[in-house]
């Protein structure tokens, strides 16, 4: 087992000495909307929540985290993002015992409607058409071991614009592993935690549809042939945002009623450059009320020309009658010229 840490510590350091390479390949892939980050506790962490993450939430941050879930829990997360577009992640998971934890969980992104426009009429034809993102997944999570948990999640993304749509298939996998490392309380739970997951690691996305039937003329200096031949665009297939994350978690604080957590994630995209983001947690527990968070972080550390700044929220988790929890939490982040976001989470436990 020590030898087990000091190959994961070592590949640690080593993966992280690449934090200095300069940007490459920025906007060369499609589903962007998976690189967001949904569910408001790591949203307010700044995203530094690869190690963290123990609610339904870890069926984005990493799935491994699943099963370090104490109870089922059915979540829902509202996110309104930049010029109107919305976005929402509803999921459900189930803690079956001896079997481990099994997950489904819906993202959709949703834009709006927009006007339909053509170069002959460029201020709109009268149609509108509302282009949208989802991601389907199904998780499943187990601890191996009391400090070593595995999962992975297999998803169906689709996106459509109009009469086009494209789709692709792709899996997530995340390890968790706790360690008695600056431990201070003497406790497994409250040492270093590591965390690694690898995101959207799946099949190219092509566009296709009626929208790319277009007539042409296939020999336009000549008469006499056919003029107007129906012809179709064929697109290329582009990458989805593949992301390698490793992130690790420390309480310095922990007792009965106070939990201090500190965390920091390291990313490795393949659409930009490495970056590293950095977050913390203060747990306060009132056994008559419930547990209370406050949360605050940064994002893209490390990174040039990044809006992505500071990152704020709390959030309370209360529990109910007849073995009942409900957790409210609520994010904030600055993205710099491109304005302020709010992420708002509710999950219910049973």
């Amino acid at each position: 087992m020590i030898k087990l840490k000091s190959i994961t510590l070592i590949l640690l350091l080593v993966w992280m000495s690449g934090l200095a390479q300069e940007p490459y390949r920025v906007g060369t892939t499609t589903a962007n909307f998976l690189e967001i980050g949904y569910g408001s506790a790591g949203v307010a962490m700044g995203d530094a929540y690869v190690s963290v993450a123990n609610d339904l939430s870890a069926a984005y941050w990493n799935p491994a985290g699943l099963a370090f879930m104490e109870k089922s829990e059915a979540q829902f997360s509202y996110q309104p993002w930049l010029v109107d577009i919305n976005t929402a992640f509803i999921g459900v998971g189930l803690v079956l015992p001896r079997i481990g934890t099994i997950a489904l969980s819906l993202t959709q992104v949703g834009y709006g409607d927009m006007e339909v426009t053509t170069m002959e009429m460029q201020e709109g034809t009268g149609e509108n058409f509302s282009p949208s993102d989802f991601a389907f997944g199904l998780s499943y999570s187990r601890q191996l071991a009391q400090w070593f948990s595995f999962g992975a999640t297999a998803k169906y993304i689709s996106s459509q614009i109009w009469h086009m749509n494209a789709s692709a298939f792709a899996v997530d996998m995340g390890v968790l592993v706790n360690t008695m490392f600056f431990s201070f309380s003497g406790n497994r739970e409250d040492g270093l935690t590591i965390g690694m997951s690898i995101a959207n690691y799946g099949t190219k996305m092509r566009f296709d549809g009626m929208d790319l039937l277009n007539p042409i003329d296939i020999l336009p200096n000549e008469e006499g042939n056919y003029r107007y031949v129906p012809g179709q665009f064929k697109l290329e297939g582009w990458e989805l945002p593949l992301i390698f994350r490793v992130g690790v978690s420390l309480n310095p604080i922990s007792n009965d009623r106070h939990r201090f957590t500190l965390a920091a994630d390291a990313l490795h995209p393949n659409n930009n450059q490495e970056s590293l983001n950095i977050g913390a947690q203060y747990a306060l527990t009132i056994p008559s009320a419930g547990t209370f968070f406050l949360r605050g972080g940064y994002k893209g550390l490390a990174m040039s020309d990044y809006e992505y700044g500071l990152a704020l929220g709390g959030g309370v988790f209360m529990r109910m009658m007849n073995n009942l929890g409900v957790r409210i939490d609520y994010a904030y982040r600055d993205i710099g010229i491109l304005g302020k976001t709010h992420c708002y989470t509710v999950g219910v436990l049973f």
